[in-house]
């Protein structure tokens, strides 16, 4: 994100730079096959964002991190549980348990201790178990990457701030189908909700902890 982006309206009201806490957490946000690839309705190339992912994942191994895969799950092909998101999306509807499309990408650096959430609306945070599993972990930071910037990681962003979480989103580690959209939401995520950082900026920070 070039900081010049930022409106000059905003100079002394917004974009005020929070920093990291000092109990991170790593929320890989839908980085599963429905969204990376790109036959799906749903998915684009998002080849960088997961190599990006995936070093500041191997960064965080080893140190206390946790790490929580969201994934959007419907538990039937009507997507009842959806609501109206559905209606505004169809192809939310293939996302089903029993899917392909609801697997985590096979090139992402998981591991069997990492903890995936299923949601069924854009924020991870959304009438799901994310703010008590945080709580578990003592977390105060949660560093977001995935997809979409416009989508479900602005909607995720929002709601951390408004639960007092330092937020932080490595901007080469979120995507978004189209650009502009991409780069908009970065710079409002910057300037109301969280801090966007480069991936270089935050691997330091996790291999400091």
């Amino acid at each position: 994100m070039d900081t010049d982006s930022v409106p000059d309206s905003y100079e002394g009201t917004m974009a005020n730079e929070v920093g990291y806490g000092d109990s991170p957490a790593l929320v890989v946000v839908d980085l599963t096959k429905g969204f990376t690839d790109p036959d799906h309705a749903l998915g684009s190339d998002l080849t960088g964002v997961i190599e990006e992912t995936n070093r500041l994942l191997d960064a965080a191994r080893g140190k206390d991190v946790p790490v929580i895969f969201t994934r959007i799950v419907t538990r039937d092909d009507e997507a009842v549980d959806l609501g109206i998101w559905a209606e505004k999306i169809p192809a939310l509807t293939e996302l089903t348990a029993d899917s392909e499309w609801v697997e985590l990408d096979e090139d992402l650096h998981a591991e069997a201790g990492d903890y995936v959430l299923d949601k069924r609306q854009a924020s991870a945070f959304h009438e799901t178990e994310l703010q008590s599993v945080l709580t578990r972990y003592g977390v105060d930071t949660t560093i977001l990457l995935g997809c979409s910037t416009s989508g479900c990681i602005r909607a995720t962003a929002v709601d951390a701030c408004s639960g007092g979480y330092h937020v932080v989103v490595p901007e080469d580690g979120v995507g978004d189908r189209v650009e502009g959209p991409h780069e908009a939401n970065l710079v409002d995520i910057h300037s109301k909700y969280g801090d966007v950082r480069t991936v270089d900026d935050v691997e330091r920070y996790l291999e400091s902890l």
